[in-house]
């Protein structure tokens, strides 16, 4: 297939991050006319970019063209919960919820545009576990796209606030802004470092999440495949970035 033959399989795996139909209830009719194409052909090519890491490399390579757009005077970490209706990798029952859910990590700039996220954490776990794997998979995002993270403010809620996470942070030179958990000891006698106004800002990491719901394949996970779940995201967050670029170039135009 050329190039260009490639663009209506991309807009029918658009369609269905947008809608959240099933891949056999894709219009296959709507983007390849009276072509023999099949939904299992669309989801065969989503599959495939998807298993030769194909949706993070684009998003690794439009972040490191485009970095210059972030806002990382300061950077928000979080976690968010799905729930996953079809099981599979990395699923598990969350208490709170009383469902099935999958678990990502999430790194965001200063204006809640989401830049990184971990592979998918089973439901069951809470944000800490297993996290300098998780927070390893963050920055490894980050420096391939050339983001520099020395002297990174990172903001985080109490339940980051943990002295592995911290120790990581200190390993690279980022600046853990995170909330004093009580439960960690006798907060008046704690030295740890925290600025209640740059915390603040932490909230916009909501943002990002909130745009990301806009796309109904990211508000419950039907993916079997743990990395199929992950690169849904990563394609959302690139659709949100493109727009972000477009909307930049208007303004200057």
């Amino acid at each position: 297939m050329s190039d260009e033959s490639y663009v209506p399989v991309i807009q029918a795996i658009l369609h269905r991050l947008k809608t959240g139909c099933q891949w056999r209830q894709l219009p296959i009719r709507e983007f390849f006319g009276n072509r023999p194409y099949t939904w299992e052909a669309v989801y065969y090519h989503f599959q495939q970019w998807s298993k030769h890491d194909c949706w993070r490399n684009v998003w690794v390579a439009l972040l490191r063209a485009h970095k210059g757009l972030l806002d990382l005077s300061q950077a928000e970490l979080d976690g968010t919960l799905t729930r996953a209706h079809r099981g599979g990798e990395a699923v598990g029952f969350q208490g709170r919820r009383q469902d099935q859910c999958t678990n990502l990590l999430a790194i965001s700039d200063s204006k809640g545009t989401i830049i990184a996220i971990s592979e998918p954490i089973s439901g069951e776990h809470h944000d800490l576990f297993d996290i300098k794997t998780s927070f390893g998979q963050l920055l490894e995002m980050l420096t391939a796209a050339d983001i520099a993270i020395d002297g990174l403010f990172l903001n985080a809620d109490s339940g980051f606030d943990a002295a592995t996470l911290r120790d990581e942070c200190e390993k690279v030179g980022i600046i853990p802004n995170f909330a004093l958990n009580p439960r960690n000891g006798n907060l008046a006698e704690r030295d740890d470092y925290f600025d209640p106004e740059i915390y603040k800002g932490r909230y916009v990491i909501e943002h990002g999440f909130g745009w990301m719901d806009a796309f109904k394949a990211l508000l419950i996970r039907y993916e079997v495949l743990a990395k199929h779940w992950r690169d849904f995201n990563l394609l959302g967050m690139t659709v949100l970035f493109i727009r972000k670029i477009i909307k930049n170039k208007k303004k200057k135009s």
